[in-house]
Parts: C-alpha cells; sequence; structure tokens
C-alpha cells in the first residue's frame, strides 16, 4: 500500500464535492453504527455497575476504532495486491465516504431555502433532522443559528479531521477516525444511560479532534480573510470565547465563524422539554438572518479546499525533502 496518500485525499474530496454521498451506495458508517448497537448489547448484559459500564465503554471504543483500521487495511491491502487501480480506487472511496463537505452544504442549503420561503414550520422539521435540540418551536433566528452552529462544527468533524487523518495513515486511518466520531455521536451523552458506557467514547473523539480543530481555526480565520469578511474578529473571538464552550473543540469553529460572520451563537436550547445554555460565542454586531447559513457555508468550503490544498503541499515537500536524505 502506498506510503504517501495526498493524490487519494485529494481525489477523494473531489469526489465528495462532485457526488457527496449518493444513497444507492453502500455506506461504511452505516454499518459502524450497527456494530456498535450490537457491541453495546451484547457488553451491557455483562455490566451493569458504573465501573463495569466504564470498562464495557472503553471495550467498545477500542474494537470499533481497532477493528474500523483493521478491517479497512485488511480491504485495501488486498486490493492492491490484486492490482494497483483497484487498491487506489478503493482507497479514494472509502476517503470520500469519511468527508461530508457536499452533504453538510447540502442540508445547510435545504434549510436556507425553506426559510426564504417562509416555511418555517418545514425549516424546523428540516433543522430537526441534523441536530440533537427540540426544533418545534424555533423562530427564524433560532432555526438560523441551529444551522450556522452544526455546519461550523462539522466543518471540524465532517471535513478537517478526517482529511488530517487521510493524510497521515490513509483510508485506514480516515476510516478509524470516522468510527470514533461515530462512537461519540451514538454513545457520548451525558445523560443517565451513557454517562459511564459512553464516557471512553466522547474522551476519545475529544482527543482525535484536538489538533484538527485548532488547525480549522487557523484555516477559518484564513478563509475569513479571502472572503473578505472579518480576520479580526474571527480569531479575537476563538481566543476569548472558544475556552467557554463545553466542548473542547467545537468552540473554536464556532466562534470563529461568528466572529467572521459579526453574529452571536450559542444561547438558550432546549433538549427533551429541558432548557440547557450554552455560552455566547462572538458578539451579536448583526441579527441573525438566513443569508447567514450561505455565508457560513462560503467558509466550510473555502477552510476545506485550504485543508486539502495544504496538506497536499505539506506532503509533497515531506517527500521532496525526504529523497534528499537518501
Amino acid at each position: 500500500m502506498p506510503g504517501n496518500y495526498s493524490i487519494y485525499v485529494l481525489a477523494a474530496y473531489l469526489i465528495d464535492l462532485a457526488v457527496g454521498d449518493p444513497r444507492w451506495l453502500p455506506h461504511p458508517v452505516v454499518l459502524i453504527g450497527k456494530t456498535i448497537e450490537k457491541l453495546e448489547c451484547l457488553t451491557r448484559r455483562f455490566a451493569k455497575s458504573p465501573f463495569s459500564l466504564q470498562a464495557a465503554g472503553v471495550l467498545t471504543a477500542a474494537l470499533i476504532a481497532g477493528g474500523s483500521w483493521l478491517t479497512t487495511f485488511l480491504l485495501v491491502s488486498w486490493c492492491f495486491k490484486l492490482n494497483f487501480w483497484a487498491g487506489s480506487f478503493l482507497s479514494v472511496w472509502l476517503i470520500s465516504t469519511t468527508i461530508a463537505a457536499k452533504g453538510l452544504a447540502g442540508a445547510a442549503g435545504e434549510i436556507f431555502a425553506l426559510l426564504k420561503a417562509g416555511d418555517l414550520p418545514a425549516a424546523r422539521a428540516k433543522v430537526g433532522m441534523i441536530v440533537g435540540r427540540d426544533t418545534g418551536e424555533m423562530d427564524m433566528g433560532s432555526v438560523t443559528r441551529a444551522t450556522v452552529e452544526t455546519v461550523a462544527e462539522n466543518i471540524v468533524d465532517g471535513i478537517v479531521s478526517p482529511v488530517f487523518y487521510a493524510f497521515i495513515g490513509g483510508a485506514p486511518l480516515a476510516m478509524a477516525y470516522r468510527a470514533v466520531n461515530t462512537l461519540d455521536s451514538m454513545l457520548g451523552y451525558k445523560n443517565e444511560r451513557y454517562i459511564n458506557f459512553g464516557m471512553a467514547s466522547a474522551r476519545l473523539d475529544d482527543l482525535a479532534n484536538y489538533i484538527p480543530a485548532r488547525i480549522t481555526g487557523i484555516l477559518l480565520v484564513t478563509a475569513a480573510f479571502l472572503l473578505r469578511m472579518n480576520p479580526q474578529r474571527a480569531l479575537a473571538a476563538i481566543l476569548r470565547d472558544a475556552p467557554a464552550h463545553p466542548s473542547p473543540n467545537s468552540g473554536i469553529p464556532e466562534s470563529a465563524v461568528a466572529g467572521a460572520l459579526g453574529i452571536r451563537l450559542g444561547g438558550l436550547n432546549y433538549y427533551g422539554g429541558r432548557a440547557s445554555f450554552r455560552p455566547y460565542m462572538g458578539e451579536d454586531r448583526f441579527s441573525l438572518e438566513p443569508a447567514h447559513i450561505v455565508h457560513t457555508v462560503k467558509l466550510m468550503y473555502l477552510a476545506s479546499g485550504l485543508a486539502v490544498t495544504a496538506g497536499t503541499i505539506i506532503s509533497a515537500l515531506v517527500i521532496y525533502f525526504t529523497s534528499l536524505l537518501i
């Protein structure tokens, strides 16, 4: 299997931009999700105490993340032994399934279109499909905020992190990251059911996104400059507001987007009818409007393009200087 993955990452990113994740194609995340469900069901039969639930959670996270890496590695290696192009095609396709730029932009675009058409009930229903909070009573500003926050947060989870790991370890490492992220999305809740069992998954996701989130902050400040938004306020918001976010990583892209657009994110949300206040990100220089969804998607696309471009250049430089030392 090749040691330089930059061409595969670039091709995978372009494929995602072109076609996204067609529903008629099998998606690895679906298989990962079903495996998580079965493993959780199995381990919970034997784990009842808080400590045993934490141990079962550690085992589940290790098996899912490690198994995803190993399965992908063996499958890709087998294809390369059959034919170089078969291995290359499989690597590109698998990496593309870990990137969600087109899907994220598409979901945000649909919500924007519904808001512009004045169909608030449909916009509430649509945003409810991509966020975990209650959406039934949201006004236009709340729907806009939820959409902007989700797009901003997923610049890390859905694009920069999988790209980062794909550059380092190809399809196997990118798929292992996607498994970690899926574990967190399914198990990483601080409620009665998952406070112990999901602890390992949540911590592993925090660790996996730590470096990519900070890279994303730099990328978003750069994108704000190139798009003639406000990079100074984006940087100031990261430094001032991101540490207050309950997530060690999500506050960085959210505060960067808020600063770049001159809007305020965070505030009061409801989950299952229960109020939850998130620290504010940015300043409300402008009232939230549907157009801010479009601006956020532009930031997302440019930041992701910068990530792939920078990774490709760095990979080329590493190859060049390594060749000089040999």
